[in-house]
């Protein structure tokens, strides 16, 4: 259901309203994603909150649920050298341009999570905690989460001594382990504590 900020933006004659939200940003390895998504006016789905409020089997089936009800969806993902090169806040903020700009039709106006914005030429609005409070940026979060743990999963059936499909590449300690046994891997991020030097 549209939280009263999406509600007011639509009173003042936005339609379009896309809420963004990424995952990954504070992870040893793989990409960082962010998720945009503009939902119909009346889209009502039970159960959306933020990702990190939800079990597994829930945020997956959110994702089918809002993946079938958006009028559009787009994905922006950032590998780790890339994070390595330019810092992890300015990954995120390009993952999150990235996921804005392939959406279409493009929004009239867009919901960002947190207190950075990304340098969109579009209108937008900066929502600390937003996927708590804002529902289109929540159904971000899930959208986001969800594919950056399949991304996970896909490089555990690769590299399965790593771990990732348990830990999606947080710094959990069998990741720790993993990595002191093993070195790091190509979709480490060399740049951070944990990593740097193995």
């Amino acid at each position: 259901m549209p939280s009263g900020e999406e509600t007011r933006l639509r009173a003042a004659g936005y339609q379009l309203i896309a809420g963004v939200d990424e995952a990954g940003r504070g992870c040893l390895a793989g990409p960082v994603v962010a998720a945009a998504v503009i939902l119909q006016p009346t889209t009502v789905i039970d159960g959306v909150d933020d990702s990190k409020r939800l079990s597994v089997r829930t945020r997956e089936q959110l994702y089918e649920a809002i993946r079938a009800e958006a009028m559009t969806v787009g994905f922006g993902v950032i590998q780790g050298e890339i994070i390595d090169a330019v810092n992890i806040l300015q990954a995120t903020l390009l993952a999150m341009r990235r996921a804005i700009d392939a959406l279409d039709p493009p929004p009239d106006i867009v919901l960002i999570d947190g207190d950075r914005s990304p340098g969109c030429p579009i209108p937008h609005r900066l929502i600390p905690s937003g996927d708590r409070l804002c529902f289109s940026i929540s159904a971000a979060s899930i959208l986001a989460k969800v594919a950056r743990d399949r991304i996970m999963q896909a490089y555990d059936r690769a590299l399965p001594q790593y771990g990732f499909a348990r830990h999606k590449g947080y710094g959990t300690r069998e990741h720790l382990l993993a990595i002191a046994r093993f070195g790091a891997s190509p979709l480490h991020r060399r740049s951070f504590r944990g990593v740097r030097g193995r």
